[in-house]
């Protein structure tokens, strides 16, 4: 899964932002939020299919470096992967404004990831379920910060589906944290896991309170 229109940072000029790149002048609050998964789970795809404004990329063409390197099973026609982030913007409401930081799937990225988790309020954690063991890291990493997170199974077509007791017992999953089904390559079903993460922020603010 893919984002095709999003733009790559590069050495180029600078040019101004555009008017709808602006920062809503209601906005009274914004938001650090992570877009986590392993390699080719569509994280790339969630930042552009809901960012209101052009999504940022550091995305560079695959090459013959990273043949076994990179688990590529179930997206063996992907032609470039992100090197560094990803990243976009979306308002949730005329005051409240979510950044968007996806992170890079492969291992050989992940240092790079304390810096993306730093000041991130929550995580939005992509799987696929025809690989779920590429989650297994990234879940214990966020554990480890303290960075609350739901999960969101991205729903690839040829990807079997299993009851969510069960993807929550093979994740090690506590009981609270929130499982739903999305598709990253539209923006309502993106946006609705969003809200989802969200509101589950909102009742863990509450419970300590």
């Amino acid at each position: 899964m893919d984002f095709k229109s999003s733009d790559t940072l590069t050495s180029g000029a600078i040019t101004g932002p555009r008017a709808q790149d602006v920062l809503p002048a209601t906005a009274a609050a914004a938001v650090k939020v992570v877009i986590v998964g392993g390699f080719g789970v569509g994280k790339t795809t969630m930042v552009g299919s809901v960012s209101e404004i052009r999504p940022l990329t550091t995305e560079e063409t695959m090459t013959q470096a990273g043949i076994g390197v990179d688990d590529n099973y179930g997206s063996e026609t992907k032609t470039a992967t992100t090197v560094a982030m990803d990243f976009g913007r979306i308002s949730i409401s005329e005051e409240l404004v979510l950044y968007l930081f996806g992170t890079p799937g492969q291992e050989r990225f992940w240092f790079l990831w304390n810096g993306l988790f730093e000041g991130a309020l929550g995580a939005v954690v992509l799987i696929d379920t025809r690989r779920l063991q590429v989650s297994f890291d990234v879940i214990g990493r966020l554990e480890e910060k303290g960075v609350p997170f739901i999960i969101a199974v991205n729903d690839f077509p040829d990807a079997p589906r299993h009851p969510m007791d069960t993807l929550r017992r093979a994740l090690d999953l506590e009981q609270g944290v929130p499982i739903v089904h999305c598709d990253a390559r539209h923006r309502v079903s993106s946006r609705d896991t969003l809200l989802t993460l969200m509101r589950y922020l909102h009742s863990l603010s509450a419970t300590k309170t």
